[in-house]
């Protein structure tokens, strides 16, 4: 359990915030390496994806390790971790960043959606990829991969930090992801994060609307005249924002 749990509050904020703009907010904070590369959403759902971090770590497999005799074992790391990812948590797999071989499927992917999982990620690929953008839950990876994981990957360790996509993920860290691409918020500034996203998430739709109607974005965009700001505290009062 993370020391800094997600709040309510938090959660709703982060689901109106944009990835990119997040990515922003914590360069600010010097955090320049959150974002998870190379994953992509399996399907767009039109909403993000938010949860604490729940992780499973792949390693090297050694072929005598890896049979597929392995997978009765009911503390298989692999399965294990499915069975015990708690709900409202989103599983980040640590695959080496290699979709030669799957991560998982689409039966052990429904199995952590009927769990109650917030969503799943993996710098590898999903076999099965077609019926996992099917279902409700969002989920990521590089891209499709039918071999078994066991061929190249060996599921080692639940919930340890890891390394997805070149980004570190601590168990607790705050996952979102949009229909773009997914970042990892560290715990402990994940309210201040999600606060001052809703803020630059208010005045890039104000600066959005701005340019669809005409205005350069010199002055604006960011916004060093002074009326650009009046006028987006105008903008904020009419539109509740």
């Amino acid at each position: 359990m993370s020391e800094h749990p997600l709040s309510l509050e938090t959660l709703e904020r982060l689901k109106t915030v944009s990835v990119a703009t997040l990515a922003t907010a914590l360069y600010k904070r010097g955090l320049r390496s959150q974002v998870i590369q190379d994953v992509h959403p399996l399907q767009r759902k039109g909403r993000n994806m938010v949860g604490p971090a729940f992780t499973l770590r792949y390693m090297p497999a050694r072929e005598d390790r890896n049979q597929l005799v392995e997978f009765r074992n009911p503390k298989h790391p692999q399965r294990h971790a499915i069975e015990t990812c708690p709900p409202g948590h989103v599983m980040v797999m640590d695959s080496r960043k290699s979709a030669t071989a799957a991560s998982a499927g689409d039966i052990l992917i429904t199995r952590l959606m009927v769990r109650g999982a917030a969503g799943v990620v993996t710098d590898g690929g999903f076999r099965d990829a077609m019926n996992i953008g099917e279902l409700e839950m969002p989920s990521y990876h590089n891209r499709p991969s039918s071999p078994t994981n066991l061929t190249t990957n060996e599921a080692i360790d639940i919930n340890v930090p890891i390394g997805c996509g070149d980004a570190p993920v601590f168990p607790g860290d705050i996952i979102v992801g949009d229909d773009d691409s997914v970042i990892v918020i560290p715990a402990h500034m994940a309210d201040e994060v999600a606060i001052e996203a809703v803020e630059m998430t208010a005045f890039e739709d104000f600066a959005l609307s701005k340019v669809q109607d005409g205005a350069t974005i010199t002055g604006l965009y960011p916004a060093t005249k002074e009326e650009n700001l009046k006028e987006f505290d105008e903008w904020r009062a009419k539109n509740g924002r």
